[in-house]
Formats: structure tokens, sequence, C-alpha cells
């Protein structure tokens, strides 16, 4: 270990994680908490502000106290402080910097009968002009799901979960470009919020706070309840969480595929320019959207499955909960034919599309074991990803290699499976690819003045 320390923040679906780095790069150590969630009927789901707040207050005060043991130094602090995470999901802030409603999960199906219930010509413009389908997934449909519910947008603004989270530590409140992209809110050719859908949702020109690139300096780490060891950081935004991690081993290069598996799997490609209106509209089609990168100046196309919430939910329905009983697995399912070793059409499984997520298994046949069903919930999410595949090659040449990336990428399972369907897969040996990607934007601050930070205008 050298030198200052840095930290890399991941607000993800199932866990956040904190990742302490030196300005050489070496990882210090990492933690984790699982993500508070309230669970709901009927898949709904939702975060509550100050139950999130309270997650990340203790697991930064568990890392702060593991870094003096780690380093020997009863005075080791962090510097600087990057946090990325999921899209979609954030929070709607008053004037007094609280939240006015919970979080909304982007996989909650909450949204979608009012997402499509926009006007003719917003709903025909839609994918173009935001470069994502329309669906419940986009956080407009959750803006308009709270405001028919009673929640006034009129003097409220709009902050995704690492802006709010970094907002809460104390950093000027911003959106940055490819959070802001997430949520239909954002023209892709101009780079300047949709006004006209913001009016039509009855809220004001500051529902979006000032844009942003990712890696911005924001402030420092002043709220009171920031545990020592982090207090008085600089803060920066990182970004979408998949952007991030494709940036963590270095620049992607334009013909390989970044896949990161969390709760969405998500194969990313990056591109110079923007993607046409029309090229948007017609990826959209496929559930796959073009958007701002984290780096200035490129765009990235972004196709996702929900393939690990339809993993994770055959674990349990499996009656496995933990990391050994998943290992065991893994080893059974990869010990056995990926097409299985039953008769065909023994299981069928649905729900990987982007837009379902809802594990649908049909039995016809004996013996489907746990591993049986883990394998078949792979080559259902492997069709999934081959039509996305197929689709994004009508539009771009086609990708000459993969980077497997995520929580599920360590699995023998997962990996033959993966191989089946994309290109030159390569198995990331990182653990924490978004978190490490994350430090690397905090390693930015270090070496150089980015930018002044953003005039504070209150929330």
């Amino acid at each position: 270990m050298s030198g200052r320390l840095v930290a890399g923040l991941d607000l993800g679906s199932t866990g956040i994680k904190v990742l302490i780095a030196d300005e050489g790069g070496n990882e210090v150590l990492v933690r984790q908490r699982p993500t508070p969630w309230r669970p709901g009927p009927s898949g709904t789901t939702e975060l509550d502000a100050d139950a999130l707040i309270g997650s990340i207050r203790t697991l930064l005060a568990t890392a702060a106290h593991d870094l003096r043991d780690a380093t020997g130094d009863r005075r080791a602090a962090v510097e600087v402080v990057a946090v990325s995470g999921m899209g979609e999901t954030g929070f709607l802030v008053g004037r007094d910097g609280a939240a006015v409603a919970p979080g909304i999960a982007w996989f909650d199906p909450r949204g979608r009968p009012e997402i499509e219930s926009l006007p003719a010509h917003m709903l025909e413009q839609f994918a173009g002009r935001t470069g994502l389908p329309v669906g419940a997934q986009v956080s407009v449909a959750k803006l308009i799901h709270l405001r028919d519910g009673g929640v006034d947008l009129r003097d409220v603004r709009w902050f995704n979960l690492p802006e709010f989270v970094a907002a809460s530590m104390g950093a000027d409140g911003v959106s940055e470009y490819s959070l802001a992209s997430r949520t239909g809110l954002l023209d892709q050719d101009t780079g300047e919020p949709w006004l006209e859908l913001i009016d039509h949702l009855g809220a004001s020109e500051r529902l979006l706070p000032p844009l942003v690139h990712a890696g911005t300096r924001l402030g420092a780490a002043t709220a009171g309840w920031v545990p020592a060891g982090f207090a008085g950081a600089e803060i920066t935004v990182a970004g979408h969480d998949h952007l991030v991690s494709a940036v963590s081993g270095g620049v992607i290069a334009h013909d390989r595929y970044h896949v990161s598996m969390g709760t969405a799997e998500v194969l990313l490609r990056v591109v110079d320019e923007p993607l046409s209106f029309d090229a948007r509209a017609q990826l959209a089609q496929h559930l796959i959207n073009c958007v701002r990168h984290v780096i200035p100046g490129q765009s990235v196309i972004v196709a996702g499955v929900k393939s690990g919430l339809l993993m994770r939910r055959a674990l349990q329905l499996s009656g496995i909960t933990d990391r050994a009983g998943r290992d065991r697995l893994d080893a059974e399912a990869a010990g056995l034919p990926l097409e299985g070793a039953l008769d065909p059409g023994s299981i069928h499984v649905s729900g990987a599309r982007n837009d379902d997520g809802v594990l649908a298994l049909t039995v016809r046949g004996d013996g489907v074991s746990p591993a049986e069903l883990f394998n078949a919930v792979l080559r259902h999410s492997n069709d999934e990803i081959q039509l996305l595949v197929d689709a994004m090659d009508r539009v771009v040449p086609p990708a000459r290699s993969s980077l497997l990336t995520g929580g599920w990428a360590g699995m023998a399972s997962v990996q033959r499976a993966r191989a089946a369907v994309l290109p030159g897969l390569v198995v990331s040996s990182r653990d924490q690819d978004t978190a490490y990607g994350a430090a690397l934007f905090a390693m930015g601050l270090l070496e150089s003045d980015l930018q002044p930070a953003v005039s504070r205008d209150s929330a």
C-alpha cells in the first residue's frame, strides 16, 4: 500500500459496497451490506431514504474501523469518495433536502400504465429522443405514478440514487449525465432536459439539478452522519454502475461487449457518437437503449436481461441462501450438460426479458433438481441474450470479444453458458468492478482539479 486513500461506493441492487484503494490503485479493503429494500405485494419494492443513509453510515463506520486495523494507522482516512450505483431508482427531494416519497426500485412494475398514457406524440418521440424504450423501468414512469398518487412535483428535484447519497454526505446537488440518461428526461441529441415532458409532469424546470460529467468535484463530506475516516473527504459522482464497471479495467475496445452481471445482466458497447434518432428508436423496439457514457463525448449501447434476478430467485426456490450453497449448486450445474440431462421439454423457464423479471416455471417431467433448474434459467437467458445480440448486430458491426464481470461471473456454470452465446469470452479477475471503477474516478481528483464545484442551488 502506498500514500493517500480513496473510496468507491457502489449502491447495488443486492448490496452496497465500499472499496478503499491507495493512490497506486491497490485495493486495501472491501466491505458490504445488504441494500435495505422494503418489499411489498406483487413485486413492488421500495427504499426508505433514512434506512439507506443508515445502512451507508454503518458500512462506512465499519470500513473506517477496519481501515485503521489494515493499515496500522489510527489516523488513516479516505481523501476522496466517488459514488456509483443503480440507475432509474432515486428520490424526489424538497427544498429542505428531505425525500418526499420512497424510492421505487427500478425493477418494480409500477408505472407501466402511467407512462403508456403519455400523449401520443410524446410516445412516438420517446425512444428516439431519450434513447430508452417506453416501460416501467425508466424513472419518469415512477414519477408519473407518484404524481398520480398525490405527490406534488411542482417544487421538488429528482436525484438518482448515487446523486442523492452524494448530496446527503454534503456534496452539491447535481444530475450526472449517465444517470440522467436513465430517467427519460434527457434529450440524447442536445444533452438538455426534455422540457415538454417535464412540463407535462406538472414539474418545474428545476426538476433535474444542474447536469455534470462523472468525476466532477462536488464538495466535501460535511454531513454530521458521515463517520470519522470519511468526514471531510472530497466527493464526486462516478455514474451509472454498469458503465462505471466497464471502465474499471481501462478503455473498452469498440468491438467488445462488456457484460456486467448483477441483478440485471447488461451487455454494453461503446460508440464515439450518439446513434441517430431512428437507430435509437429501432433498438428500443428490442428494449435496447443508447445513452450517455460516463466518459464525456462517448455514448453506450446498453442491452439488458433480468437473468441475475431470475438466478437469485431460482436459488431461493431451491432453499439456497448462502455462498456455500451457491458454490455447491454451481459445481453440480457445471457437472451436467448445459442442455440438461432430462428429456427435452421437461422444464420451461421465462421471465428474463428486461420488461419482465417474473420467474415463471413449467415442469413437465420428473427429476428437476436445483442444478437442472439453474441450467434451465441460464439457457433461457442465453436465448434472450442472442435476440439482443442479433438486434445490435443490425445497427453496429458485430463484437469480436466479451468481458464478463459482476457478482455472478465467478460461477463456472455461468461462464460456460455465456461462452456459448458471446464471442471470445474472458472473465474479469476483480470481484467488485463497479466499486473499483468508482475508486478510479476518485483517484482522478487526487491527480488534478477537474472542475470547480457546482454552485449550490438548494434542493
